[in-house]
């Protein structure tokens, strides 16, 4: 048991003019002395962005809550209003095996680093732990008193974090038989709408406007001020800014570490839904659902609209990014639709 010591701050201050570089990068020197010639870093690759359409699966399920990527990309879950959780091949647009066991629909769902698990969260308030290869219920663990908005493994796939409108994120131990959490974090005022985990923190977002990141190695407890109920909430890839997402129809990048805010972006429409957000794969791009039928990228850097890929006549409900390839995946009714960049080619085989 960890015991948090709550530091709390103000988010959301523009970075000041001085903390920003002005005049040229500097050039990486050869050799140091007279004389020396200066050569520019190599210009990276600009990152392609998934325009085009490949695959569109109809479900089966009713209406698809939630769609997630395995954790290397191969495989995707899709979670479903009939109480069943899919699992596929997105690329070949094969179903793998279905999975019953939730007295609702389920919410959400997130595979096991090493894809022999999954777990899912739904409308009947409980977390079931599932096998993947035999398709059946290992664990079912309830104590949530709301629906589990999002759940979430750890590193190692031993405690699964369940967040709920109940306003708490509950921590269960999958090695256990006993009932009750190992944990049980609470500081939530409203529902918590979003769970993230990275190998030593937690992040959460709540309904209650505040972002809540919890450092298990140093006992704390940070929190952030948005003020509009916060919809999602992620980790950047390399692990220094947060992105979040609210239901003012903004999204905010904010350092990790200090809360100032570094960016805003606009434009899509996000009032009345639970709606997903990410970064791309290399965090060039920050990438949103939209109530209005399309998905949204913009420069994060910039803040510029890059690309509105327009998806269907809907609300966009759910989104995943590859872990590492230019490939999007998006829900909006019964179906999720899979997205490749434009010169991308399917192999034989596989469509």
């Amino acid at each position: 048991m960890i015991t948090l010591h709550r530091a709390w701050r103000w988010g959301g201050a523009r970075l000041p003019p001085s903390s920003v570089p002005s005049g040229p990068f500097p050039l990486w020197r050869g050799r140091s002395g007279p004389g020396a010639m200066a050569f520019p870093q190599p210009k990276p690759r600009a990152p392609e962005l998934p325009r085009k359409r490949l695959k569109t699966l109809d479900c089966g399920q009713g209406a698809v809550r939630a769609v997630r990527f395995n954790a290397d990309g191969h495989y995707c879950l899709t979670c479903g209003s009939d109480k069943t959780l899919k699992l596929w091949n997105p690329l070949r647009g094969t179903l793998l095996r279905a999975y019953s066991g939730h007295g609702y629909e389920v919410l959400d769902a997130a595979g096991s680093f090493d894809n022999s698990h999954l777990c899912s969260g739904g409308g009947d308030k409980a977390v079931v732990l599932w096998d993947v290869a035999s398709g059946q219920v290992v664990r079912k663990f309830r104590g949530h008193a709301g629906k589990v908005n999002t759940v979430q493994f750890n590193e190692e796939a031993t405690v699964i974090l369940s967040g709920s409108i109940d306003s708490s994120i509950r921590c269960w131990d999958c090695r256990s038989r006993r009932p009750e959490p190992v944990q049980k974090l609470d500081e939530a005022r409203d529902g918590v709408s979003s769970v993230k985990v990275s190998d030593h923190e937690v992040l959460a977002g709540s309904v209650d406007g505040r972002v809540r990141r919890y450092d298990l190695r140093m006992g704390q407890l940070f929190s952030d001020y948005v003020g509009s109920p916060l919809t999602c909430t992620c980790f950047s890839r390399d692990g220094q800014c947060i992105l979040l997402s609210s239901l003012d129809s903004t999204l905010r990048l904010l350092d990790k570490d200090t809360g100032e805010l570094l960016g805003e972006y606009t434009g899509h429409k996000n009032q009345e839904y639970k709606l997903d957000c990410c970064l791309s794969e290399r965090d060039t791009h920050v990438v949103s659902c939209s109530e209005d039928g399309k998905v949204y990228f913009w420069d994060l850097v910039e803040g510029a609209l890059a690309l509105a890929l327009p998806v269907g006549p809907g609300v966009v409900q759910s989104l995943a990014y590859h872990p590492t390839e230019p490939c999007l995946l998006t829900a909006m009714g019964g179906s999720i639709q899979c997205w490749r960049e434009e010169a991308f080619e399917v192999e034989d085989g596989a469509g």
